[in-house]
């Protein structure tokens, strides 16, 4: 039985405040609607080529601070795979406004926690025989990489690929429960072998610290020291938001849509002597910049979160591989160009933190924390960005193209969520606002739209 990192520990402990879940949704445009039965038919060899599809969390008898995943003994498809019709309408605008008001109202209805983590609704009735494809995981089933990954066993890179060879579905025989004393007896062996994995993984790492120590001491001392002040900066705790209108939370969330073209995108951050991800970042602050502006208040900086992946190239496919990092941004930098630059030296800075091969460990830490205390300090972030790299080549379902592809992250307490995912020539951009700290919406969005508009331009001069 896989063990759960304390960072997923944490993101599942957190969500007894439902303002805190982490429930990924992606909505896909399709450009046809492909048979029903070989939806179904897919995602069940899906579920079975893929194992975690078919798996649940539970807690350990022996230490509940600890979770693991183990078959789901009653296994029903047709729970997580679902068809619906959306209601006629004769606009393509107003059909994709229908397919995310289903998607949001999914997001915000949690999953059922003794079930696998994942649902994948087909949307059909759009205008011109168009469907779309919702798809809701929580976030310790997969990353964002995680799910580019997990994409290749669902969908195909050719309208009519050639018939793959497979191997037979094999079905496992279905073991019945635990009784109370097997079920203890299960988890002190995990916990014995997690222990035992934990032990080697320090001896392996402590041998070598100790012959560097022996050979250059005072490197040792220095190294210690910048180690504690950067464990210091990850941990510390945040009790205000730095933005002094978006502070309110709740458990309504509204989504939104943003495209921009990829190839431009990566040419104002190359021209800003920086990458896609600045450019990405100079778009959205320069968008708060504004949205703030408009409310009558001057900002400076504002706290951002933002995940770094830590995946290895012998990790599994699927899986959460990531760690959230908490730090301020500049926001308040007129200059597109200026603010990319500024904003390239903090991302630079942060994804060199010495303390971040030790976030996992610190995480556990925190896991012995209150909820309300980690959720206080998740609630005072001003925004979570995400910058995910696609699929360049088109993508299908059973036929179907995938025409455009919004990923939307879950605010996880902060005032809104927005994640780019980049497919063939987009970008697409998915944002979530939490509605508490965002009554305006569509003011948010203008902004934002500004933002990257500003940020496009300066390419151009």
């Amino acid at each position: 039985m896989q063990q759960l990192t304390n960072t997923d520990a944490l993101m599942w402990f957190a969500e007894d405040d439902p303002r805190l879940r982490s429930t990924i949704v992606g909505v896909f445009e399709l450009d046809a609607t492909p048979p029903w039965d070989q939806v179904l038919a897919r995602m069940e060899r899906a579920s079975h080529e893929l194992p975690i599809l078919r798996h649940r969390v539970v807690r350990s008898t022996v230490n509940p601070g600890h979770l693991h995943w183990e078959p789901t003994p009653d296994f029903d498809l047709g729970y997580h795979v679902r068809h619906v019709t959306l209601p006629a309408t004769e606009s393509a605008e107003a059909a994709l406004q229908g397919v995310l008001q289903l998607a949001r109202t999914s997001a915000m209805a949690g999953f059922d926690r003794i079930r696998p983590l994942w649902e994948f609704t087909l949307v059909d009735g759009l205008p011109g025989g168009r469907a779309a494809l919702i798809t809701k995981v929580h976030h310790v089933l997969t990353d964002g990489i995680g799910s580019v990954q997990l994409a290749a066993h669902v969908f195909d890179f050719e309208r009519t690929p050639p018939e793959r060879p497979r191997h037979p579905v094999v079905e496992m025989p279905v073991e019945p429960p635990l009784d109370p004393v097997s079920r203890i007896v299960v988890d002190l062996i995990g916990e014995v072998g997690h222990a035992t994995d934990v032990a080697a993984h320090q001896l392996a790492t402590t041998l070598p610290n100790l012959l560097r120590a022996a050979i250059h001491p005072r490197r040792l001392v220095r190294d210690g020291i910048e180690l504690t002040k950067s464990i210091g900066r990850t941990i510390a705790p945040t009790l205000t938001t730095l933005s002094p209108v978006m502070t309110e939370r709740s458990t309504t969330i509204e989504f939104h849509t943003i495209t921009v073209p990829l190839a431009d995108l990566k040419r104002a951050g190359k021209a800003a002597g920086g990458t896609l991800n600045d450019a990405f970042l100079a778009g959205i602050t320069g968008g708060l910049r504004r949205y703030h502006e408009r409310h009558g208040v001057v900002i400076d900086r504002l706290r951002a979160a933002m995940p770094i992946s830590l995946r290895a190239e012998d990790d599994p496919e699927g899986g959460n591989h990531v760690t959230i990092l908490r730090f301020e941004l500049p926001a308040g930098i007129p200059d597109p160009v200026e603010r990319m630059q500024a904003l390239d030296e903090v991302c630079r800075k942060e994804r060199h933190e010495a303390s971040l091969p030790f976030t996992d460990s610190l995480v556990g830490v925190l896991n012995l924390l209150p909820t309300a205390l980690i959720g206080s300090m998740m609630r005072h972030v001003d925004f979570l960005a995400s910058n995910v790299p696609g699929s360049p080549w088109p993508m299908y379902l059973e036929g179907a193209r995938i025409v455009r592809y919004f990923p939307f992250g879950p605010p996880a307490g902060a005032a809104l969520n927005v994640t780019l995912m980049s497919y063939c020539s987009e970008c697409c951009i998915g944002v979530t606002t939490d509605r508490a700290a965002v009554p305006d919406p569509d003011r948010l969005m203008e902004c934002l739209r500004e933002g990257f508009d500003e940020v496009l331009q300066s390419a151009m001069v």
